[in-house]
């Protein structure tokens, strides 16, 4: 099998480190042609730098990392430093790293890649807010057409806000830029808090990644460690979930998730609703489907898989 060409978006973030090094540990599936850096769980400059950070830590310093939007279409930015901590990677003290940041803006490669690559064979993988595809496809209409799919963690449907009692975080910083992308056309899977919230970081999943014996097992146990505090509190649950990986594994393996193709709409008026992904799970509308909506996930296979594949790098 010929391995998928896709671009990360992601603002990292200890969870967007783990799908990062996923995809990193997959090359059979994965061919990953860059990292597009945006502004969402640490501002930007922190957001490139942990990119590179994660790169370099599985020893990838041949991957392109690229520095992309500041701020959301429209909106000032919303952070999420009380989960992530003040680096988006507190956990583990980490090198700052060597490798460089490419100098070309993340839209803009984004752009190139659509139009040199063959149509529709570039995936796009946004696991935090959506401002660089948004403004992509803003800048250069002509690259729509050209994008295999989209893949992104974002939104729910039953679980609904995490960040407020109605919207989940990367939808809710720029709720603008997901209502652009969601309208496109293009084909999207979406994971939403409704499958990631069935991916919890329990002890005996969590357990093979502290047997690995080396420094990313180490440092991704450090980083669920540090995040759970803050989701096992709200939650009460038994682990945190798992987010952005299960765009990655996805695509390595899509049969671990279960969903339907549905229509969801992004509010973008309401100050009570802002950045609500409006999901028709149960088909009452008229409105037709523009994204295929996950809502179950072999928690237990996604680990396993997981470990296997990060315990190579």
């Amino acid at each position: 099998m010929t391995p998928r060409k896709i671009i990360i978006d992601t603002d990292p973030g200890q969870d967007d480190a783990v799908a990062i090094l996923l995809a990193l540990a997959s090359p059979d599936e994965i061919d990953l042609l860059g990292i597009t850096a945006v502004a969402g769980n640490v501002p930007l400059p922190l957001t490139q730098k942990n990119a590179r950070i994660i790169c370099e830590l599985a020893g990838r310093t041949d991957v392109k990392v690229f520095a992309g939007c500041e701020a959301p279409l429209s909106r000032p930015l919303v952070t999420a430093e009380h989960v992530h901590g003040k680096t988006g990677l507190d956990g583990p003290q980490l090198p700052d790293p060597t490798m460089p940041l490419q100098e070309q803006h993340a839209v803009d490669f984004i752009i190139d890649t659509l139009r040199n690559e063959p149509a529709g064979t570039v995936t796009i993988c946004p696991i935090g807010p959506l401002t660089n595809v948004a403004t992509a496809m803003q800048k250069a209409p002509d690259i729509v057409n050209r994008i295999q799919e989209i893949v992104l963690m974002g939104g729910a449907y039953f679980e609904v806000g995490n960040i407020t009692p109605a919207a989940e975080f990367n939808i809710y910083v720029d709720p603008e830029a997901a209502d652009f992308v969601f309208k496109s056309g293009v084909p999207i899977t979406v994971m939403p808090l409704d499958v990631t919230h069935k991916a919890l970081t329990t002890k005996s999943r969590m357990q093979p990644f502290a047997d690995m014996g080396n420094l990313i097992g180490k440092m991704i146990i450090e980083w669920t460690d540090f995040f759970e505090r803050f989701d096992k509190e709200k939650y009460g649950s038994d682990g945190a979930p798992l987010h952005d990986p299960c765009t990655i594994a996805y695509l390595i393996q899509p049969d671990l998730f279960k969903g339907r193709h549905i229509n969801v709409e992004i509010e973008t008026k309401s100050d009570l609703t802002l950045g609500m992904t409006v999901s028709d799970w149960w088909r009452v509308t008229d409105r037709a489907p523009n994204a295929m909506f996950m809502g179950d996930v072999d928690a237990d296979a996604f680990f396993a898989m997981m470990a296997e594949r990060i315990g190579t790098l």
